[in-house]
């Protein structure tokens, strides 16, 4: 057949020819970019999970970041802390050396004291100035905001972290399931008419000498009381040794002399112990009971052998709260409680920790803001968060410790009662609660930096770890998708070539075949 109107030969050599230029622009294109999808059009399906992908690495590489800058902030407060740390040593040692008040003129106290002002000032200054790019580090700006906190049932309320989800604020409900107790044994007094005197000896008065070892969590002291010394007087010459002791005595009834003594700790829980421990073969007379069944002192009843027990030795007890509906870790009069919502520490007040009543020992607080909040993950969710708090550092706030006074009443004093003109500077010689409070001090701030050690370790060095992984994996994931083979491109840019080629010889030869027609006409 030959016609020349439609040229069959020749459409079908440039519709090759268009399909082999279109897959030798394409090799090109993909050879140029290194990318296999560069439209939709390439691969709509591997476009979609490749943005999806490579919109998760965008995260992870910032949640990388993120937790690179908030280890500069953790390394930068630690910095801070360390020398905070170094001023409450030296505190710590002037005080001891002012102790030594036998080999000490009160012109080296007065000059230690200068020491020990200028080493608390110099704390104050580290808490207002410690910054990381504007952020004030150890002022309290990163601690935890509080209201509701009833101060006659909670002395200190210390939030460590807190994960407040979508909610504006957390509840916190404190309720006393189990007292605290100091360690405590009794002595009667009522010798008129107690066995076996004959005849009958003085209510309140010691009808014999006797010698007694009193032991303390503080330590031990030996007294003796003669015949004849009143009750009053024991208990006072007891009281006078109590800071080497930690052991007090005081009259059961205090309107009634027949009542006896109570020798307890000073300090409530586990940890706090009373013994009371007659020596030598005099005093036949004294004996010590203790309770059944942590009883209150006003079931005492000496002659009831299902009240009380003899006993030379008692052992405090530790709170018992339930915090927010989770059993709460008890040392004394502190509570603690970590959960993945809250880690708090609290210290009751002496009241709040002994009440019997069920329907009174409970109390409500709010952490209403405040702390430092990390994303460390790809995703902002509250999974992927970490809140802490890192509280100030200023002598106000530093060091809180329960003293006990000389009335035996206590009081919540910080390492601002060291400076001239406090309760407890040099000059003031109470040297020993100046060593519990920056003793405590220490102990807060070396606790501070070990938190926040931990979470840089354990937290965001392993986060990092892991998100370094994943940036790997991901990573491969987006190339075996996205990018492009270049060995299989070159071959197939090879053949779209050889096929360009090919085809622009043919719509040659294909064009050229209508012209046999022409010998057809002669």
């Amino acid at each position: 057949m030959a016609r020349i109107n439609s040229n069959i030969a020749s459409l079908t050599a440039q519709t090759n020819l268009a399909r082999a230029n279109n897959d030798l622009e394409l090799r090109l294109q993909r050879l140029a970019t290194g990318l296999r999808i560069n439209k939709g059009a390439d691969d709509p399906a591997g476009l979609i999970t490749s943005e999806r992908l490579r919109a998760e690495l965008r995260g992870v590489e910032q949640g990388i970041k993120n937790s690179e800058r908030a280890s500069s902030v953790v390394a930068t407060t630690e910095g801070s802390l360390s020398e905070a740390s170094e001023l409450l040593n030296s505190i710590k040692a002037l005080v001891i050396e002012a102790a030594n008040s036998g080999a000490v003129s009160r012109e080296e106290i007065e000059a230690n004291q200068l020491q020990i002002d200028s080493a608390i000032e110099s704390i104050t200054r580290i808490s207002n100035t410690a910054s990381f790019a504007g952020l004030k580090l150890l002022n309290g700006e990163l601690g935890y905001s509080l209201s509701g906190v009833d101060a006659g049932n909670i002395v200190k309320a210390q939030v460590n972290a807190a994960n407040f989800l979508s909610r504006d604020n957390i509840q916190v409900d404190v309720e006393v399931v189990g007292s605290a107790q100091q360690a405590q044994v009794f002595t009667r007094g009522d010798f008129s008419s107690n066995p076996p005197f004959n005849p009958p000896g003085v209510d309140g008065v010691l009808p014999e000498s006797v010698t007694l070892e009193i032991a303390g969590p503080d330590g031990v002291q030996v007294l003796t009381f003669g015949s004849g010394t009143s009750l009053n007087d024991m208990a006072s010459a007891i009281n006078a040794l109590a800071d080497s002791t930690g052991v007090r005595a005081e009259r059961v009834d205090d309107g009634d002399i027949t009542s006896g003594l109570r020798f307890h700790s000073v300090a409530y829980g586990s940890d706090a112990f009373v013994s009371v421990q007659r020596l030598g073969n005099d005093g036949d007379f004294f004996q010590t009971v203790g309770l059944l069944n942590n009883a209150p002192a006003a079931d005492l009843d000496y002659d009831d052998p299902t009240v009380t027990t003899p006993t030379r030795r008692d052992t405090g007890k530790d709170v018992v709260a339930i915090v927010n509906g989770a059993l709460a870790t008890g040392r004394g009069l502190e509570l603690s409680i970590r959960t993945n919502v809250l880690d708090v520490e609290l210290l009751l007040t002496e009241e709040f920790a002994t009440l019997q009543d069920p329907m009174n020992a409970s109390d409500t607080f709010f952490v209403t803001g405040g702390g430092s909040l990390y994303q460390l993950g790809p995703q902002v969710t509250a999974s992927q968060q970490v809140n802490i708090g890192i509280q100030s550092i200023a002598d106000s706030r530093l060091g809180g410790t329960n003293i006990t006074l000389s009335d035996g009443t206590t009081e919540f004093q910080f390492l601002n009662s060291l400076k001239s003109g406090g309760a407890n500077s040099l000059l003031g010689g109470n040297f020993q609660a100046a060593s519990r409070i920056i003793e405590s001090a220490i102990d807060e701030v070396s606790t501070l930096r070990g938190r926040l050690g931990a979470f840089e370790r354990n937290t965001l060095q392993t986060n990092i770890r892991s998100l370094q992984a994943a940036v790997e994996n991901v990573s491969a994931s987006v190339s075996v998708i996205r990018d492009a083979d270049f060995a299989e491109e070159t071959s197939r840019l090879t053949r779209a070539q050889i096929l360009s080629s090919t085809g622009t010889s043919v719509l040659a030869l294909a064009n050229a075949q209508a012209q046999n027609v022409l010998q057809l006409l002669g």
